[in-house]
C-alpha cells in the first residue's frame, strides 16, 4: 500500500520539527516522491548525512511502503544569506 503524503510529511516533522517540506507525487501513483526538506538540523552536514537523517525519520518506510523518494535537501540561509 502507498504511503500518503501527508504521513511522510508528519514523519519528516516529527523528527525535524522546524523542517519546511514541500512534496512532489512524481508518477501520480503515491508511490514516487520528489521531496524538497529545509531544516536548520542540516546546519554542517554533508548531503550524505542529512539524507540519513530524513531516511531514519521514515523509519524503515523507504523499499516498504515508500518506493522512491527524490530528496533536495538543505539547511536555511541565515540572517545575512550565510
Amino acid at each position: 500500500m502507498p504511503m500518503a503524503m501527508n504521513e511522510i510529511e508528519r514523519l519528516i516533522k516529527q523528527a525535524l520539527p522546524d523542517a519546511q517540506v514541500t512534496l512532489t507525487d512524481l508518477a501520480g501513483d503515491g508511490d514516487h516522491y520528489k521531496a524538497q526538506i529545509v531544516s536548520s538540523a542540516f546546519r554542517g552536514k554533508t548531503r550524505i548525512q542529512q539524507h540519513q537523517m530524513v531516511y531514519r525519520a521514515l523509519k524503515g518506510q523507504m523499499g516498504q511502503a515508500l518506493h522512491a523518494l527524490a530528496l533536495e535537501t538543505s539547511a536555511p540561509a541565515g540572517k545575512n544569506g550565510h
